[in-house]
């Protein structure tokens, strides 16, 4: 018995010094895209959908569109056309419903940090401070601060409850405003009211500013779109006459097909990235 206790002992204290001693297991890092898509999916509100999910959308969707263009024109190499411009349709969608909640809420940031201002002047905790914007901030990120009342409540982890908060936010506004608050968590200070006070203007100035440049290039984006969306519909309506979509399916035809899109393709980034403003990048993640 005295043997067997001894054993037990020593391979509780062996077990013991591994784990402490062992190296702790890395965090595999996400690959850069998935971690953008991710990002991209939150800020159009569609936080529930994974990155592969989407993926699989656009692959079916281009496939069904390949299918029924096979089916209506006899034609694989206009079916593969638009069966591309389908496959991306999903993403181009998720895209510009992030752009446009991102640049609605620009002009929502300036009333958070007022918010968080004046809950610290008030004597409000930081926590405190973050909680109450569930309840009193704007409609639109009210769902994100309940959730971290809810975890901070559950938990009482303020760092954690803060990168779980970035997460749903996926904002990078949001990053600098969390990152400031947990520097003042964490090393003190007394100059978080100026900080914020100071942040506000900023955020106010800048959404003023993005808003009179846009309004003033955003033909050019139009424009863009209606360049790249003229041919391709004037091609739509040539393949429902037989003789044309049999010029398309020769060699010569698919090499007009591949210029073109490769011509569309290049002259629509070159435009909008003319036309639009950079976007900020989430240098705080």
């Amino acid at each position: 018995m005295g043997v067997v206790a001894g054993l037990l002992l020593g391979s509780g204290l062996c077990l013991l010094l591994w784990a402490l001693t062992s190296d702790p297991p890395t965090r595999r890092r996400r690959p850069r895209w998935a971690e953008a898509l991710e990002d991209v999916l939150v800020q159009a509100g569609a936080s529930g959908v994974s990155p592969a999910g989407l993926l699989g959308t656009s692959l079916v969707v281009g496939l069904l569109t390949w299918l029924l263009a096979v089916g209506l024109t006899r034609t694989p190499a206009i079916a593969t056309c638009f069966a591309l411009m389908a496959a991306v349709a999903p993403l181009a969608l998720v895209r510009g419903r992030a752009r446009r909640r991102r640049a609605a809420l620009r002009g929502v940031w300036p009333e958070v940090v007022d918010h968080l201002a004046s809950g610290i002047r008030a004597g409000l905790s930081l926590p405190e401070a973050l909680g109450q914007l569930g309840e009193r901030g704007p409609v639109e990120l009210r769902p994100a601060f309940t959730a971290f009342a809810e975890d901070y409540r559950v938990t009482g982890r303020f760092g954690e409850c803060l990168d779980a908060l970035k997460a749903r936010l996926a904002d990078p506004v949001a990053d600098r405003i969390i990152e400031a608050l947990r520097l003042t968590r964490d090393v003190g200070g007394t100059d978080l009211g100026r900080l914020l006070r100071t942040l506000s203007g900023f955020l106010r100035q800048d959404a003023r500013t993005r808003g009179e440049l846009e309004a003033r290039q955003s033909w050019t984006v139009n424009a863009a779109r209606l360049a790249v969306a003229a041919p391709w519909v004037v091609l739509a309506l040539l393949a429902t006459r037989p003789e044309a979509a049999v010029a398309y399916g020769t060699t010569a035809g698919a090499a007009v097909l591949v210029l073109g899109a490769a011509s569309s393709m290049v002259a629509y980034q070159l435009m909008v990235r003319i036309g639009r403003l950079p976007e900020d990048v989430r240098v705080l993640r």
